[in-house]
């Protein structure tokens, strides 16, 4: 295993809502240290970006990004396939003993707070899949439909069926299965862990220590308008071509995780003419607003994070002294 150096910088985990400034904040971080001879591999902290195809409603990074700096955790499974906060963990667990060994500094970037959470402070083991107990809840399915599975989910776990929506299939399925094999409700497994007082006092990351840097903006106005230029330029990019090559795949449907993400769920609404494709902006926007709104939620949860106002205009600056080689905690050798 390997051990950690006292010259070492820590690990270092840039979080914040979506249209923050992360990917530019995660950029000149990492010039910064590659100027001074330690290269820097990112591990994307993002639900949408594991999905390949996913590409412009997503935000991933552009091919020259991606050239720039090794990213890790993006294109990695198809929009057919889910993929649990376990499984970040166990996969960002790895990555970062791995860059260590390497001696390049790993940077976790992103947005997805559930991921944030499990990675430093756990999460309570959910019961596997029951082939026989998921063929019943969906032969039920069949013949009541899932808003009649939605409204009795809402009877045995409130909490969850208020997140999600009457068609949302898939994780209706999971939460009335954990409940028939647990006999306890989903979200009873999320807050179980998150609500006990010994949160960890030092945050780490396979063993390794790292710090949390928190992108908040202090006006509510200027990540709105942020939200709302980006999904116009994402609408401009092609947005709506590329849910429609995804629809032609013939192997999704909206009740996937991969096609509920903010931006994707609104398109294939409209393109199902659910609704009208004038109001496609403002609806993309909303549900984007509606997400940050969640994330910073997430994110003001964690004590031990470093708040950096994302509306500063010096904030690549101060994120530089902060964070960066030359920084006190981390001189450049």
């Amino acid at each position: 295993m390997h051990r950690t150096d006292p010259s070492e910088p820590p690990v270092l985990a840039l979080a914040g809502p979506t249209a923050s400034g992360k990917t530019a904040a995660a950029l000149a971080l990492g010039r910064a240290w590659r100027a001074c001879g330690i290269d820097v591999e990112i591990v994307s902290v993002d639900s949408a970006l594991v999905y390949r195809g996913l590409d412009i409603g997503s935000a991933k990074p552009t091919p020259a990004e991606r050239a720039e700096f090794v990213h890790h955790l993006i294109d990695l499974i198809e929009p057919t396939q889910a993929y649990s906060a376990a499984e970040f963990v166990a996969d960002a667990q790895r990555l970062v003993g791995e860059i260590r060994a390497r001696g390049a500094l790993p940077l976790l970037v992103g947005g997805t707070m559930l991921y944030f959470k499990a990675l430093f402070e756990g999460l309570d083991a959910l019961p596997a899949a029951d082939p026989a107990v998921r063929a019943a809840i969906d032969a039920r399915a069949q013949a009541l439909g899932w808003p009649a599975l939605h409204a009795e989910l809402a009877q045995v776990d409130p909490v969850t069926a208020a997140r999600l929506a009457p068609r949302d299939a898939q994780r209706i399925q999971r939460a009335l299965e954990v409940w028939q094999i647990a006999g306890r409700p989903l979200s009873s497994f999320h807050s179980g862990r998150f609500e006990r007082a010994e949160v960890p006092a030092a945050l780490q990351v396979a063993g390794q220590p790292c710090r949390l840097i928190a992108l908040e903006p202090r006006s509510r106005a200027w990540l709105h308008a942020r939200i709302g230029q980006r999904f116009a330029q994402m609408l401009a990019e092609g947005l709506v071509d590329e849910v429609r090559r995804l629809r032609a795949r013939g192997d999704l449907h909206p009740g996937l995780p991969s096609m509920r993400c903010v931006g994707y769920r609104q398109v294939w609404e409209t393109l199902d003419g659910l609704q009208p494709e004038a109001t496609l902006a403002e609806r993309g926007s909303a549900a984007t607003r509606q997400l940050a709104k969640r994330q910073l939620t997430w994110l003001r949860s964690l004590p031990q994070r470093e708040v950096l106002d994302a509306d500063d205009p010096q904030l690549l600056a101060t994120l530089l002294a902060r964070c960066g080689p030359h920084a006190p905690q981390a001189p450049c050798p």
